[in-house]
């Protein structure tokens, strides 16, 4: 597993003795978890985790090669297959697997279509939650978005958010970002990524469906900062 060469040069100047921070947001698709996340991590100079995009990348890779991403065992059988990195800056973010860029190739109808499909697979869950794990606690300032985050890969983080909207709007959403989504795949999508969307128990939910995203992200740096007090 590799981590992009950006995060080890940054770690002495964002880390202090043992201290640590993982903000953890979570929420289904259209939401605006990346772009909120992203805000995040620039307004507090954090490190920044897609994980998504490791989900896509191999949902990218299969495809490439023609295969049937329906079938979950031929799909566990290849999970480990590729070399899938990621940057953990947010303002230069990007996904690589075996050294090629993909990171505008992973957005494309077809990959989303079938990345649930993969991402429900026990084995690709696996592999990926753990790769997951270790760039977070390697960055150790981070804030990191995507299913089962709070829940799963980072129950432990210390600020955990779970934004959400109507349905509506997170479609209009996915429909301004890709023009070739519709209501229908927005419920589709709900559908298949039921069983990794849980709240963590402890996490703040935030409904954005009236906040513009400088509010959104707003609220949560406030959140942070009453971690912080609270801390001290």
């Amino acid at each position: 597993m590799k981590i992009s060469a950006d995060l080890e040069q940054d770690q002495e100047s964002e880390t202090d003795g043992g201290s640590r921070l993982v903000i953890a947001i979570d929420g289904p698709s259209g939401a605006g978890k990346s772009s909120t996340s992203r805000g995040v991590a620039i307004a507090l100079g954090l490190r920044y985790l897609d994980t998504g995009s490791m989900y896509r990348a191999l949902t990218w890779w299969l495809l490439s090669r023609g295969v049937d991403t329906t079938d979950p065992q031929v799909v566990a059988s290849l999970a480990a297959e590729p070399v899938i990195e990621v940057s953990t800056d947010p303002r230069a973010p990007w996904t690589r697997v075996s050294g090629m860029d993909v990171s505008e190739a992973i957005r494309t109808g077809e990959v989303t279509g079938a990345v649930s499909a993969v991402a429900a697979v026990p084995q690709v869950r696996a592999h990926l939650i753990a790769q997951q794990r270790e760039i977070i606690a390697a960055a150790r300032w981070i804030v990191a978005e995507g299913r089962d985050i709070g829940t799963v890969v980072a129950p432990d983080a210390q600020v955990k958010v779970f934004l959400t909207a109507d349905g509506a709007a997170r479609a209009s959403r996915r429909t301004a970002e890709a023009s070739w989504s519709t209501q229908a795949d927005q419920d589709r999508r709900d559908r298949l990524d039921a069983a990794q969307s849980g709240k963590a128990a402890d996490a703040v939910e935030i409904d954005s469906t009236g906040l513009g995203l400088d509010e959104v992200i707003g609220l949560i740096v406030g959140l942070v900062s009453q971690y912080s007090q609270k801390s001290r």
